[in-house]
């Protein structure tokens, strides 16, 4: 946001986009700006550190967190607009003459629709897909992106790793989902001024329950499943379900909205009650009333290198050869996904076989790691039980195709502080059951003790029949966790290093330390080739091995 607006222009723009809906309807402003017509502001944060002269400054109301208390220090760095949630006289400090306070029912809301106003609503200009579902959002992403480029279709892609527009490509950050509305909205107005025609859009439970996508009219609503994951949040399954359930919604309500369901997930009956002017389905197996998805996977084959097999589409006159680099059964039904949206719309077979031949390895979803080792080591994301789950029995299809079953998986991985607790034990008992090895490590403690988080997991373990220092080990510094793995490592086994992907960071206390877990891996394979020991990566558990 580096021009600036009229604040007047601002609300009529929000009043416009919502008249005759349920929607979120702008404060009363009109008397209030009457004889200010010709007021500017500058931005819209909500963050104090980003207030300037002119800003909009939102006291947004989440979790555990208020803004209201910051107005004041708002005020003081430059802010001349509030937006907050209470009366003006249940502030803790009177607004000062030349500041405007609008009150409104949800300023998170307020917030998507501003910054819709600011960007003349982008959204209406381009058509807009948003993939949800607890695991591979990311991978259905790049892999329906790499679809659509293949078709010739001009396309920009918002994911947790990146943003695409055209030629240009930028990181979205460090632990990042969907990004803020303000820098949404300006995402989407880059997209439309460079003549982008269609954009993709992970979209999360968070980005949906904060009203980060709001104003945004999706066209297409995409679930890949839904398992447990942000229960610390949404507060229990069936609210981090209504929130995903927000995105189908919204495209139900578009005039050509499409809804794209995978029938496999123990979640599609209840989605596919949904009215919307388009749903179509996606799966390996029957559907609960016995019939055949719309998008159908069959003859499948996997290896250590690649993955085989047939898409066929409706009207099913034939069955078309899928070849991917990208490994493992849920890698399957996340190019399931992709190609029903392509199917919807109108792409045809050999574009979709092509685009998804194109896609490569995505960063940290199922990545090979080489240095010359003699085992497969792989990093992937999977930070959830499910995705534990289907990351190990993927692996363990490898294992079959390459070694008849003979090897180990030896499986690495930790769980976040301040985030689903439950979550700690699942995964542990995920691994104790059917991976051969578990490591038990860190992964984003925060302020929690990471010795606490460790002895719940390893209460997860024993509870499975774990034994520790025969099946599973506690090894609190990643580094050294990792560089155990490929040490207990024979030719026949597949090492798994889960939870981190692509992220760039790992967080103590409230420090982001530098980590990427694919150097943290090259660095231990080429120490352990080398026999040296794991070189330091720099962080605090390191100290612990002084």
């Amino acid at each position: 946001m580096t021009e600036s607006r009229s604040l007047l222009s601002l609300f009529q723009k929000w009043q416009t986009a919502v008249a005759g809906t349920n929607n979120l309807q702008p404060p009363h402003f009109s008397a209030v700006l009457r004889d200010d017509t010709g007021r500017t502001v500058t931005n819209i944060v909500e963050h104090t550190g980003e207030v300037k002269e002119g800003s909009i400054f939102v006291a947004r109301v989440r979790t555990g967190t208020d803004g209201h208390p910051y107005i004041p220090q708002a005020i003081s760095n430059g802010a001349t607009v509030i937006i907050g949630q209470r009366p003006e006289a249940e502030l803790d400090q009177p607004i000062p003459a030349g500041v405007l306070y609008f009150q409104t029912a949800d300023s998170a809301e307020a917030t998507a629709w501003l910054a819709a106003a600011w960007y003349d609503f982008p959204g209406n200009d381009i058509r807009v897909i948003g993939i949800t579902g607890t695991n591979g959002k990311t991978t259905t992403g790049a892999i329906l992106f790499g679809i659509l480029q293949n078709a010739g279709i001009r396309c920009g892609l918002i994911t947790t790793i990146r943003a695409v527009f055209g030629d240009v490509e930028e990181p979205t950050g460090l632990h990042v989902t969907t990004p803020a509305a303000p820098q949404l909205q300006g995402y989407l107005r880059r997209m439309v001024d460079s003549g982008l025609t269609h954009c993709i859009i992970e979209t999360t439970s968070h980005g949906l329950a904060q009203h980060r996508v709001t104003a945004i009219p999706y066209e297409f609503a995409v679930l890949t499943n839904i398992t447990h994951e942000h229960i610390d949040y949404h507060g229990s399954f069936e609210e981090y379900v209504a929130a995903k359930r927000k995105l189908f919604e919204i495209a139900s309500q578009h005039p050509n909205g499409h809804l794209i369901l995978n029938s496999d997930d123990p979640i599609y009956e209840s989605f596919s009650k949904i009215q919307a002017p388009s749903t179509l389905s996606f799966g390996r197996f029957l559907k609960p009333d016995g019939t055949q998805p719309d998008v159908i996977g069959s003859d499948v084959e996997f290896s250590a290198k690649n993955t085989k097999f047939q898409l066929s589409l409706l009207p099913r006159t034939h069955s078309s050869p899928i070849f991917t680099e990208l490994l493992g059964h849920f890698n399957v039904s996340n190019i399931l996904c992709a190609a029903t949206v392509a199917h919807a719309l109108g792409i045809n077979t050999e574009h979709i076989k092509d685009g998804v031949a194109s896609v490569k390895a995505i960063s940290g979803r199922m990545e090979r790691i080489d240095e010359g080792q003699p085992s497969l080591t792989i990093v992937d994301f999977a930070h959830t039980p499910d995705a534990l789950e289907k990351a190990i029995e993927s692996a363990k299809s490898m294992l079959h195709s390459t070694s008849g079953n003979q090897g180990k998986i030896i499986a690495v991985f930790g769980s976040a502080g301040k985030r689903d607790i439950e979550k700690r034990r699942l995964m542990a008992e995920t691994s104790a059951r059917i991976a051969d090895i578990t490591i038990l490590t860190a992964e984003d403690p925060r302020t929690e003790p990471l010795e606490g988080i460790l002895e719940m997991m390893a209460a997860g373990c024993i509870s499975q029949g774990g034994v520790e220092g025969e099946t599973f080990w506690r090894v609190p510094d990643r580094g050294q966790a990792i560089y155990m793995a490929i040490a207990l490592a024979q030719p026949t086994d597949i090492v798994l290093i889960c939870g981190k992907g692509h992220e760039q960071s790992m967080c103590f206390g409230t420090t982001e330390f530098p980590w990427d877990d694919r150097h943290a891996t090259r660095q231990a394979l080429q120490a352990y080739l080398q026999n040296k020991p794991m070189p330091p990566l720099g962080l605090p558990t390191e100290k612990s091995l002084l």
